[in-house]
């Protein structure tokens, strides 16, 4: 099923009339969702910008959902629409969630190949070239992401991803951080493949986080590769300088790991090996076994703790969607069967 015709993704209208298309086809889209966060969101615009000026000949678009910013992007967005020197397409998605902003921009995006950008992040110059390298090869059923750092040396050393060799996801590594969603690349044709994001999961959701994890997870039981490349890199501006602000989201993306974990529990059984793994490290620690992140001072236990909590999470949404059995079904058919019967 196509993507842009999943019910999920019906109904989105964008917040400002799109200048036109260029005659050709953006050969890809940047898709950025933001939420009153327009002083970094401009910072990041001006990279993607930069990164298309230094590689014209790669046609790209930019695509910009607004999930309900009460701080004037809407009005910097419409101030820049009309003088953009590439396609540019603002949404207003009021719905509130990552996981419905990412969805928005999956319904609205033209290009061949599809890039998720944090609105925190910004591109290095070269990004276009190493994309275009990349996809060159034909190779289009997998998920790509790539190189992470940070942005600001004064920020915490989290939410980043600086291997220096190509690897791809198999079932012994945790699918959390090995791409992560704030550079994650996919032909257009594996979007609409695999389907929207679940919106349950991400950032604003009731699950918190694990959007972009319940993602690459439904691609490997789809039988897609997970690709990670050294290059493709971007400077993420994430502002976390405190022990508290970590702690904070270490918690939420293990929230969201745990109802991954039992959201996928018949087809990737796999993941409660590393549930197992993170109880046996706290265990050990509490005998004076390393940390989780002994540079961050993090723990294993708030890891077990949430994915328990965000199991439990799960089961209560799951039950809340399920419809009301008919009260007296047997009675109901009774009287049905007798009025049938006097009728005759």
């Amino acid at each position: 099923m196509n993507a842009e015709h999943h019910p999920l993704l019906r109904g989105f209208r964008p917040a400002l009339p799109a200048p036109p298309w260029p005659r050709q086809r953006p050969q890809v889209s940047f898709i950025v969702c933001t939420r009153d966060r327009a002083a970094v969101l401009e910072a990041c615009i001006d990279s993607i910008r930069a990164a298309c000026r230094a590689h014209p000949a790669f046609a790209a678009e930019l695509v910009v959902v607004d999930n309900g910013s009460r701080d004037g992007t809407a009005e910097y967005l419409s101030r820049i629409a009309a003088t953009s020197d590439i396609a540019l397409t603002a949404i207003c998605e009021p719905r509130p969630g990552l996981a419905a902003a990412r969805n928005a921009g999956l319904a609205r995006a033209r290009g061949r190949v599809l890039v998720f950008i944090d609105d925190d992040c910004q591109l290095d110059r070269t990004y276009l070239a190493d994309l275009e390298r990349h996809y060159a090869s034909g190779e289009k059923w997998l998920i790509r992401g790539g190189r992470v750092e940070l942005g600001d040396a004064r920020d915490l050393p989290f939410t980043i991803k600086r291997c220096d060799k190509r690897e791809r996801l198999t079932r012994a590594v945790h699918p959390g951080g090995f791409v992560l969603g704030c550079n994650m690349t996919m032909h257009r044709d594996v979007a609409a493949r695999i389907g929207p994001f679940d919106e349950r999961f991400g950032a604003g959701g009731a699950l918190r986080s694990a959007e972009d994890t319940d993602y690459l997870v439904r691609a490997m039981l789809a039988g897609m590769a997970v690709e990670y490349v050294p290059d493709m890199t971007i400077f993420h501006h994430h502002g976390r300088r405190d022990r508290k602000a970590i702690d904070r989201l270490h918690r939420d993306y293990h929230f969201g790991n745990g109802a991954l974990c039992l959201k996928h529990i018949r087809r990737a059984p796999f993941l409660l090996r590393h549930f197992y793994w993170a109880a046996r490290s706290a265990m050990r620690e509490l005998a004076g076994g390393p940390r989780f992140d002994h540079e961050l001072r993090l723990s294993h236990w708030p890891i077990v703790l949430m994915n328990l909590a965000g199991a439990a999470k799960f089961v209560l949404l799951v039950l809340a969607r399920r419809p009301k059995r008919q009260a007296q079904p047997g009675k109901e058919t009774n009287e049905a069967a007798s009025a049938e019967a006097g009728a005759r």
